[in-house]
Formats: structure tokens, C-alpha cells, sequence
């Protein structure tokens, strides 16, 4: 894969944006997906670094998920601000890598981040529940990178 724009089809983006919105339904909670083709960096450094770039820290409740995959250097991570950092567990997100990682290891890359978005959403609506007048702060579609 020469490029990371071959990481996925049309179409499998935008099942991946549909789950997307499918998951903030029932959350205030907002999910981004970042593509990219690979890091030098801890993929979990690196999200926090696209993080910031992505200006996801500017929601109400400082309640915003990142889904980074470095596509050559076969690594992801999941990163959440800090709402809701200051409200959950150390091992958080690990049921949500546990899935993701699973279809990633049989090369289903579409599936493993619709579960993870997904998962996330369901994750997120425990602390962080939709509420009349909540608005979609973040964009819901992919970004990518080099």
C-alpha cells in the first residue's frame, strides 16, 4: 500500500463516518478517526499530537476521541481528552483496542474501526450521555495524513 489513501475505499470511509454518527447518538461524547502512513513517534504520542493539531480539545466538556492508525507502521492507539480522562479508569479503552486489534490482525481494517467506534461510543454514553441540545462539535470525517 503505496499510499494512505488506499487504506480504505470511498465507500468504507464512509461506512466508518456512519458509524460515527451512529455512535455520538448517544453521547455528548465526539470520535475522530486519523489516518496516516506511519510515525516514528509511540502511536499513543502521536495521537495526542494529531489531537492537538485537530483542535480536540475544544469541546464543552473536554470529551473528544481520537482514533489513530499509522497504517505502515501497523500501530494505533485510542486517546481521550481530559473530561474524560479525570472520570474513567486507567484500562478504559482497553476492550475497545482488544476489538479493534483483533479484525486489524486478520487485515478487516474497516470492521476493527467501526467496532472501535462503536465500542467507543457505547464506552462514552456511560459517563458522558446525549442530551437535549447537544451539538456534533467535531467533524465526523476521516482525517488524513502523509
Amino acid at each position: 500500500m503505496s499510499k494512505v489513501e488506499d487504506f480504505l475505499t470511498k465507500a468504507e470511509e464512509q461506512e466508518i463516518v456512519g458509524a460515527i454518527g451512529k455512535a455520538e447518538k448517544n453521547t455528548s461524547g465526539e470520535i475522530r478517526v486519523h489516518i496516516e502512513k506511519q510515525t516514528s513517534m509511540a502511536a499513543i504520542d502521536r495521537a495526542m499530537e494529531v489531537f492537538r493539531t485537530l483542535n480536540m480539545e475544544n469541546t464543552q466538556e473536554r470529551n473528544g476521541v481520537i482514533i489513530y492508525v499509522a497504517v505502515k507502521s501497523k500501530q494505533f492507539a485510542i486517546y481521550g481528552d481530559k473530561g474524560i480522562n479525570e472520570k474513567v479508569a486507567d484500562d478504559f479503552w482497553n476492550c475497545t483496542k482488544d476489538a479493534m486489534q483483533n479484525h486489524f490482525q486478520h487485515g478487516n481494517f474497516k470492521q476493527g474501526l467501526i467496532d472501535g467506534i462503536l465500542n467507543a461510543g457505547e464506552q462514552l454514553q456511560k459517563y458522558f450521555p446525549y442530551a437535549d441540545g447537544d451539538t456534533d462539535e467535531l467533524s465526523n470525517e476521516i482525517s488524513m495524513g502523509e
